[in-house]
Formats: structure tokens, C-alpha cells, sequence
């Protein structure tokens, strides 16, 4: 994946990057290996590329897909890929999980499927006459959960503590699970036979959900050249591994967040709850998760503070699954996402005095 562009100035934004390189008002050289911000994020942007290049070897013609899937990477976050069959969502799953080096399980939910499949399971040990903790699948940095609203709702509630608190609790013993922890989880759309709508405090854990949609016509004769003799997949190899993971993600942690973009993120959440087609706005959660992806957008697009524009990059993908809209507006077919865009141009952008940039209050 190329760099990403800086994202264009808004009127009267002043967080925008001034000409030139933006690292040099910190006094930092961006050599590698030296203690300064621009030497972490242009090794996070090395390895974003390089990530973000393998994925794209499997899932062709969808750039701005990859990017939010980085994002909720580095987020600390978890991915629900939404989509009809056949437009390649386990095949993004994979390709993630298979381009970092770590401990990577895949879960193929189906209404037969229970929660002990899931967490894992206590059995007696006739030898020592103890039960043992035998873990499941969710014991893994990257867990893939492949058509996750095929599964009951009792079965999908197995991962609420595990996305939440990346722990497990089984017959009163908890365990921690290693970081990076990601799930990577599919469905298609609920109204295609077999599916469960997954609950409200299920769909609040997701960081983002990404649909990826039917590609070009050129895109999808490229898919045809390069993926009919074989499939992409097998020819994977890890181009990053979890400690590596664990640095950026650190990294990301250490972006620079001014009080003004908190006060904006704050703005929008609770704009939400305020909405007549909304029946449930988002959560607070759902702030924590809009920061933590404007971080992790900033760090992608070589910056070590947010502007605006993160904010609004990420605001459709983190916030409009967690909406739930009234009886009236489904009726009128309304849409999330499209409430979130309506949003993002209405609430006003965060001013400042020129004097008051956000350089000068923190440099």
C-alpha cells in the first residue's frame, strides 16, 4: 500500500500540518533508531506498508479496506467485516492474520456450536485426579471467527469477555490472554437465511466494521489473472510478528490527542444519542474506541498528533454499527452510516487562534 496522503486542511483547521515536515518543530532528525517520535512512526509506517502489501496480494482493488482493518490493528481494536458471499471477507481475515508472525486460530461458527468450543473446557484428569483447563481457540493473538451470526446468540456471547478484557473465565478460573489480541470476525447480512443478529453489547466490541463490496470490473479481471491457477493464501508469508506488533501499537498509544479533538470526538458520540431516527446512540465505549482509531490513523499517515480529519476518517467505520435506529427510520430505510456522515458535517470542526496552535501548546 502507498503512503497515505496528509489529509487536506479544513477551513479554519488549525491542526493542520504546516509546509514542510512537520517533525522538525519537535527537533527531531527521523533517523532511525534515535529516541524521537519520528523515528517510531516511520518504522510503524514501514511496517504498515509492508503488511498492508501482502493483504493486498489476496484481496485486490480494496486499499481503503486494508487501511481501516491497519487501523483497528494498531487500535488495540476488533474487526466485524460485514458483507454478501464471495467478495473475499474470510480471505481479508486470513491474509492479516497470516502476514504477522503469532499465534493465529480460526473459528467457523454454526448453530451447533457452543461456548465451551469457543473458551475452552475443564476436563478430569484421571491420572492426577484434577481437572485440567483445556483451552479453545480464543487462546490466540489473531482469532478469526468466520461467519460469526451463524452461531446462537448464547454461543457469540462466549467472546463478550475475551474482546472486552482479553481474558477468559472458565469454572471460576480466569485467564489472561497474550497481546496483541485481535478477532477478526465475518457475517453476512442478517437478512440471508441462518443468520442471528448479534446482540447490541456484541456489536459494541467491534472497534470497526468494514464492508467490502463488489470490486471493478478492473480490479475483479485482476482477481481472475492472478487468482485462477492458485490461490494467493499459500504463498503468504509473515512480514511482521506480535512483539513487533506490541512496539506499534505503543507507539500508537503515545500520539498526541489536544484537548480541543477530545472535546470534538466527545461532540459526535453524544450528538448521536440526540438523533430522532436514533433509538440507541453510541456508547461511551464507543468514544474510547473513535480516539483510539484517530490515533492509529494519525500514525498511518506519519503524524504523531490528530487533526480532524483522522476523526473523520474513522467515524463511519467505528460508529455507525453501533447505532440502533427506530421503527421509523428502518422504515425509511435509513441508513447508519449515513447519519454519521450527516454528523460529521454538521458538528462544528474545533477552532483555535493562530497563536493557539496545537504546536505551541506542546512542544
Amino acid at each position: 500500500m502507498t503512503s497515505s496522503p496528509q489529509p487536506s486542511a479544513l477551513p479554519g483547521n488549525p491542526y493542520a500540518a504546516p509546509s514542510g515536515d512537520p517533525y522538525a518543530q519537535h527537533g527531531t532528525n527521523g533517523s532511525h533508531g534515535s529516541a524521537g517520535p519520528a523515528a517510531s512512526l516511520n518504522e510503524l509506517n514501514s511496517i504498515a506498508q509492508r503488511i498492508a502489501a501482502n493483504v493486498e496480494r489476496v484481496l485486490v482493488g480494496k486499499p481503503d479496506v486494508v487501511r481501516i482493518a491497519l487501523v483497528t490493528l494498531l487500535a488495540e481494536g476488533h474487526l466485524l467485516v460485514e458483507d454478501v458471499p464471495g467478495v473475499g471477507k474470510t480471505s481479508l481475515a486470513k491474509a492479516l492474520a497470516r502476514s504477522i508472525d503469532c499465534t493465529v486460530s480460526r473459528i467457523q461458527f454454526t448453530p451447533d456450536l457452543l461456548p465451551s468450543d469457543v473458551t475452552g473446557v475443564s476436563i478430569f484428569n484421571r491420572q492426577t485426579n484434577e481437572f485440567e483447563f483445556r483451552p479453545g481457540p480464543v487462546f490466540a493473538n489473531i482469532v478469526v471467527g468466520d461467519e460469526i451470526n451463524r452461531a446462537s446468540p448464547k454461543t457469540q456471547s462466549s467472546l463478550l469477555e475475551c474482546m472486552e478484557e482479553e481474558q477468559v473465565t472458565v469454572d471460576g478460573n480466569t485467564f489472561r490472554l497474550e497481546a496483541p489480541f485481535m478477532v477478526i470476525a465475518t457475517q453476512n447480512p442478517i437478512e440471508m437465511e441462518g443468520t442471528y443478529a448479534l446482540p447490541e453489547a456484541q456489536r459494541d466490541r467491534f472497534t470497526a466494521r468494514v464492508s467490502i463490496g463488489y470490486p471493478d470490473p478492473q480490479a475483479e479481471l485482476a482477481m481472475v489473472d492472478e487468482h485462477a491457477g492458485h490461490n494467493p493464501l499459500d504463498e503468504l508469508q509473515p512480514v511482521s510478528h506480535a512483539s513487533q506488533v506490541n512496539s506499534l501499537i505503543e507507539t500508537v498509544r503515545a500520539i498526541k490527542l489536544s484537548p480541543d479533538i477530545r472535546r470534538y470526538c466527545v461532540e459526535l458520540v453524544s450528538t448521536t444519542r440526540r438523533l430522532p431516527e436514533i433509538r440507541i446512540g453510541a456508547s461511551p465505549r464507543s468514544t474510547l474506541h473513535l480516539v483510539r482509531a484517530a490515533r492509529a490513523q494519525a500514525a498511518l499517515s506519519g503524524r504523531d498528533f490528530v487533526v480532524p480529519d483522522d476523526v473523520h476518517a474513522v467515524a463511519v467505520p467505528v460508529l455507525a454499527h453501533r447505532l440502533v435506529l427506530t421503527p421509523e427510520a428502518q422504515a425509511g430505510r435509513r441508513s447508519t452510516a449515513e447519519l454519521v456522515r450527516g454528523l460529521v458535517q454538521r458538528v462544528p470542526v474545533p477552532q483555535a487562534q493562530p497563536q493557539d496552535t496545537y504546536w505551541a501548546r506542546n512542544r
